[in-house]
C-alpha cells in the first residue's frame, strides 16, 4: 500500500478515507459502556463497488474488514466468527491467505479492497507490505530525502518479522503489526493489535520475494497492468499529493522503480495462481477469485456445539473442578434464584450474594507467595503474597457482566475486559462478535466469568481467544454461578490446565441445551428483558 512519501514506491490507496473508517483493529474496540441492544444480524454490502478517489497518507495501512456496528463507544461485529478451533479446543482452521503482487502503482490495493466488498464475509485482515519496511539510519534516511535510497529493493523490507507475523496471524494468533512512518522512516511507538482473521489480504509489491513467504500464502494473485499506465499514476499522484517535480519522479522511476520491476517483480509471474490484467476493472476476475475463496471457506466449516452434545457423557468430574459447599445458605440461595417465581430484585440480590462467595473462594486457588510483613505494635507477622504480576477479569457478554461488580469488589484496581459470544440461529453454533482485552493480558492471572455454562462451547470460545493472546492455560480460572456437566467435561477436556470454579453441577442438558433443572435464561431474569419464544439458555445466560 502507498505513502504520501518520496519513500514510497508503491500505489496509492483506492479508499483510504473509506476504508479507515470501517477498519479497526481488535484490540482498538471502545470502552464497552453502552447498551447491545438491538443489533442488526447484518450489515448490506456491495460487491465489486467503484472505488472512491485516492487520499494521501503518510503513514502504512494494515487493517480489519469485519462487518461491524459502531456506537459512541463501542464497535460490535455484526456478523460473528464461528468456531476455528475443533472439540479438543485445537486450531484445525487456519486463516486463508491471498497473496497480491504486482508493480508499482498496479492496483493492488484497489484488487484487495474489491475482493474485500465482494467476499462479503467477516473478520478479514487487509495486511499490507509496507508495514515492514526497515528502520532507517541517519545516512540512509539522508538518502531518502533526495530520493536516492532504492524502497524497490528487497533489502528495504523487514521479511523475518513480516514471515513471523504473517505466520501467527494464519494460525488465528493475535498479533501486533508495525506502523511505518514514511515522513520520519522509522516505525510508531504504537503497533497495531490484530486479531480473528478468516481471510488474510497480503499485498506488497514484493510479495512473492521470499521463498518462506510463499508458503504461507494460499492463493497467490498478479495484478498485471501497463507500465505505461503504471508511470502516469505516479506522476498523477506524486504531482498532485507529494508537491514532487516531474523530472525528480521520472529520475526515480528510472533508477530504482522500473529496474526493481523488471529484476524482482516480474520474474515472480509463473508463481501466480491468477494473473489479473487491467487490476480492479477485470470484474470477471475478481469473481473467479471470490468463488474460490468461497469454496475454500465452506471445506473448513464445522459443527462445534453438536460434537461436544455427543462426547464426554459418562465420564467423572475432573479434577480441575471446584465446587462452592453447599452449605444450608449456599443451597438456600440457589432455591431463591432458581424459583421461577422469585421477582427480579431478590434474583439479583441472591444472585450478587453467590457471585460474592464465588470469587472469594476462587482467589483462594490464585498462587501465593509467603511474605513477612511488621505490624504497626512492632511485631512481625508471616502471611501470603500474590506469586505474580496482577489479575485481570474477563467477562463474557452479556451475562458474564453481573459478576465484574462482586469482582471489583473484592480486587482493588482490577483491569477488566469484555468478549462478546452469541449464537447464530441459523449453524446454531457460537459466534465471536466483539472482543475487547487489556494491554499485556498475557502475563496475568485472568478470571473468565459467565453466568451458567450449559455445553460449554462459549466458554471454549472465550477460552481459546484468551490462548490466542497469549494467556498461559494454567492462568485462566472459569467462574460461573452454575454448569452442567457437559459443559464442565467439554472445557476441561478441550483444556485441561483450566481451573473451572462453580457454585453447582446439574446432571442434564435438554435438547435445546437447557441445563436441567437450571436457572432459566439468567440474562433475562437480571436484566429484566423478555426472552422470546423460542429462547435459548445459552452458555453464557444470554437470551439468541
Amino acid at each position: 500500500m502507498s505513502t504520501s512519501s518520496s519513500a514510497d514506491q508503491d500505489e496509492p490507496p483506492a479508499d483510504s478515507g473509506r476504508e479507515s473508517d470501517r477498519a479497526m483493529s481488535r484490540s482498538d474496540s471502545g470502552s464497552g459502556e453502552d447498551s447491545l441492544d438491538c443489533l442488526p444480524n447484518c450489515i448490506t454490502r456491495c460487491p465489486l463497488t467503484p472505488s472512491l478517489s485516492p487520499q494521501k497518507r503518510t503513514t502504512s495501512q494494515s487493517k480489519t474488514e469485519p462487518p461491524l456496528l459502531r456506537t459512541n463507544k463501542r464497535t460490535i461485529y455484526t456478523a460473528g466468527r464461528p468456531p476455528w478451533y475443533n472439540v479438543t479446543g485445537t486450531t484445525f482452521k487456519e486463516a486463508f491467505v491471498i497473496g497480491l503482487c504486482g508493480g508499482s502503482a498496479s492496483g493492488k490495493t484497489t484488487v484487495a479492497n474489491k475482493i474485500i466488498e465482494a467476499l462479503d464475509v467477516p473478520w478479514v485482515v487487509l495486511l499490507s507490505m509496507d508495514s515492514f519496511y526497515k528502520v532507517l539510519n541517519k545516512d540512509a534516511q539522508e538518502l531518502a530525502a533526495r530520493n536516492e535510497y532504492n524502497f524497490d529493493h528487497p533489502d528495504a523490507f523487514d521479511f523475518e518479522l513480516l514471515v513471523s507475523i504473517l505466520r501467527k496471524l494464519k494460525k488465528g494468533k493475535s498479533i501486533k503489526v508495525p506502523v511505518y512512518d514514511f515522513t520520519t522512516h522509522c516505525r510508531r511507538k504504537e503497533w497495531k493489535t490484530v486479531y480473528g482473521a478468516n481471510v488474510v489480504i497480503f499485498e506488497g509489491i514484493l510479495a512473492f520475494a521470499n521463498k518462506e513467504l510463499l508458503k504461507l500464502l494460499d492463493m497467490k494473485v498478479f495484478v498485471d497492468t501497463d507500465s505505461d499506465i503504471r508511470l502516469i499514476r505516479r506522476l498523477k499522484r506524486d504531482v498532485s499529493q507529494r508537491g514532487r517535480d516531474i523530472n525528480g519522479i521520472i529520475k526515480q522511476y528510472n533508477k530504482f522503480v522500473k529496474p526493481a520491476f523488471e529484476q524482482y517483480i516480474e520474474p515472480t509471474v509463473p508463481l501466480a495462481d491468477i494473473v489479473v490484467p487491467r487490476g480492479g476493472d477485470n470484474f470477471v476476475a475478481l469473481d473467479l477469485i471470490v468463488q474460490h475463496v468461497h469454496s475454500q471457506l465452506e471445506k473448513r466449516e464445522i459443527n462445534v456445539r453438536s460434537a461436544l452434545a455427543s462426547a464426554h457423557q459418562g465420564q467423572p468430574l475432573p479434577e480441575t473442578l471446584s465446587v462452592l459447599k453447599s452449605t444450608p445458605q449456599v443451597r438456600g440461595m440457589h432455591t431463591i434464584i432458581r424459583n421461577k417465581e422469585t421477582n427480579r430484585d431478590e434474583f439479583i440480590f441472591y444472585s450478587k450474594r453467590l457471585m460474592r462467595l464465588l470469587i472469594e473462594h476462587a482467589l483462594s486457588f490464585l498462587p501465593l507467595k509467603p511474605v513477612s510483613v511488621e505490624t504497626p505494635q512492632g511485631g512481625v507477622y508471616d502471611g501470603m503474597w500474590l506469586s505474580g504480576k496482577r489479575i485481570t477479569g474477563v467477562s463474557i457478554l452479556r451475562a458474564g457482566e453481573t459478576m465484574e461488580q462482586a469482582l471489583t469488589a473484592v480486587c482493588k484496581d482490577i483491569r477488566l475486559g469484555k468478549i462478546l459470544i452469541q449464537t447464530n440461529h441459523d449453524t446454531g453454533e457460537p459466534e465471536l462478535h466483539y472482543l475487547r482485552l487489556p494491554k499485556d493480558i498475557s502475563e496475568d492471572y485472568v478470571i473468565l466469568m459467565d453466568s451458567t455454562v450449559s455445553t460449554g462451547a462459549a466458554a471454549l470460545m472465550a477460552v481459546r481467544v484468551l490462548l490466542d493472546h497469549d494467556v498461559p492455560e494454567d492462568k485462566i480460572f472459569l467462574l460461573s454461578l452454575l454448569m452442567a456437566e457437559m459443559g464442565v467435561h467439554s472445557v476441561a477436556y478441550a483444556f485441561p490446565k483450566v481451573r473451572i470454579i462453580t457454585t453447582a453441577v446439574d446432571k442434564e442438558v435438554n435438547e435445546h441445551f437447557h441445563i436441567i433443572p437450571g436457572i432459566g435464561n439468567f440474562g433475562d431474569r437480571y436484566f429484566g428483558t423478555d426472552a422470546p419464544s423460542d429462547w435459548c439458555e445459552s452458555d453464557d445466560g444470554m437470551d439468541f
